[in-house]
């Protein structure tokens, strides 16, 4: 607003680290439901480990159901990726309602309720705002079945921690994979450190080399297009 006020217009660079994202959901989707970090820290300490938790129900992804939420450039691209797996996609973002024009992944957009209890796989792509802050609670899980999963790339705060703990601590849910916490970097004593089903990574999922010099080049553009003819498509309209 104060930008506004003094007639300064604002750029940013939307979906820079994208591909980077989405690509590191679909790493830990897999790494999660396969217990690859937990296989290899097993065997680097000299064990040959195989009874894992979701031993009896370790799914493959094909034909499994993938909950979206937050359909914009990092959601849109998981699903894209998660489609090469032949899963089906279901989306919940208010802020796009159903889906709009082409739906080349077929993707069935839903309410959030109908998304947590049809979904195997819940990935959470959304802003942390006033709305989105403790989105999903203790109700929200309890519609997840045993057997799915939880994934969050995006921001802890998304998700109620003590709900989440509960979630996990007693098996409302199979297991979660998360890049992002509640205290970055989390105390060697949090809870989350002590569950075997969990997979867990340091907010890292937008770290490549392609996400940061995009960001560069994206914003080239975007001073280009906005000094020949103040078009651009990542203009910040501070109007709030």
């Amino acid at each position: 607003k104060e930008a506004t006020n003094r007639g300064i217009t604002i750029l940013n660079t939307p979906g820079h680290n994208a591909h980077a994202v989405s690509d590191f959901t679909v790493g830990l989707i897999i790494a999660e439901a396969r217990d690859i970090g937990r296989a290899h820290a097993a065997l680097k300490c000299g064990k040959w480990r195989k009874d894992f938790y979701n031993w009896s129900n370790m799914p493959e992804l094909y034909n499994r159901t993938v909950g979206i939420i937050g359909y914009g450039c990092i959601g849109s691209l998981v699903a894209r990726k998660l489609s090469g797996f032949e899963m089906k996609i279901m989306g919940y973002d208010p802020y796009i309602g159903s889906a709009q024009g082409d739906n080349p992944f077929n993707v069935e957009f839903c309410d959030l309720k109908s998304l947590l209890s049809k979904s195997d796989f819940v990935t959470i792509h959304a802003k942390l705002t006033k709305e989105t802050n403790g989105l999903i609670g203790r109700e929200e899980l309890r519609l997840m079945k045993p057997t799915s999963y939880l994934i969050n790339t995006a921001r802890a705060e998304i998700v109620e921690e003590d709900a989440l703990r509960e979630a996990l601590e007693q098996h409302w849910i199979s297991g979660a994979a998360l890049d992002v916490f509640y205290r970055e970097p989390p105390m060697p004593d949090d809870w989350i450190l002590t569950l075997d089903n969990v997979t867990l990574t340091p907010h890292m999922a937008g770290t490549t080399y392609d996400a940061y010099t995009n960001s560069v080049k994206i914003m080239c553009r975007e001073l280009q297009r906005y000094i020949g003819d103040s078009d651009s498509k990542n203009m910040l309209l501070c109007e709030a």
